[in-house]
């Protein structure tokens, strides 16, 4: 029997499913409950049953708050309560309301290398053809057609999370991020390789 969908409620069939969660979601469901970000089975967490990205949204959401706390890469500050707390930064009269900020959905987009919410595709940044669901990878902020996500030196295929990134471009991490970017010298960076430069 087909289960239903925690997010639209809607009957979810075998074709379209990805589980997560210990639930059956819909493709197109399973997004960040804070910025609407779409979210793979397994790469993201989850608070109270509700799937979020790791960051920024669950680390700001609930992680640790402090000053470079919690791998967030913000600074959190909770002014203290009471009458002898100092007004925020930025206040401008004493006795004003806090505004509290709120997320709303983001419309869809149209921008290349960015998820939409309306179910087009975008646009391979290696071939700049369109890139349908079924057939992405998403690594870099992009989303890239399997063959097409490849180390830029050396053209050996890449899986999404596990290679180097320069200038928005993929590396393999050994030997060519480490022979084009990593420290010069004997035996250094891991890439057991000797580099002379006889102009220094």
């Amino acid at each position: 029997m087909a289960s239903k969908c925690p997010k639209c409620d809607k009957t979810v069939y075998f074709a379209e499913k990805v589980s997560s969660l210990g639930k059956d979601w819909h493709k197109l469901c399973l997004k960040c409950d804070r910025c609407n970000k779409l979210l793979n089975a397994g790469g993201h967490a989850e608070h109270d049953g509700r799937p979020y990205c790791h960051k920024p949204c669950y680390a700001a959401l609930f992680g640790p708050k402090g000053v470079n706390i919690g791998g967030a890469g913000s600074y959190v500050y909770d002014a203290p309560t009471g009458s002898n707390a100092p007004p925020a930064v930025g206040d401008d009269a004493p006795g004003q309301a806090e505004e509290k900020k709120t997320f709303a959905a983001k419309a869809p987009s149209k921008a290349g290398g960015v998820t939409t919410f309306s179910g087009e595709a975008n646009m391979c940044p290696r071939c700049n053809k369109k890139v349908y669901f079924a057939e992405k990878v998403t690594s870099l902020g992009k989303d890239w057609h399997r063959p097409c996500l490849r180390c830029e030196r050396c053209s050996k295929t890449l899986s999404a999370g596990s290679h180097a990134e320069h200038d928005g471009q993929p590396y393999c991490h050994k030997p060519c991020y480490a022979v084009l970017f990593g420290p010069k010298g004997v035996n250094t960076g891991g890439v057991g390789s000797y580099i002379y430069d006889p102009t220094q």
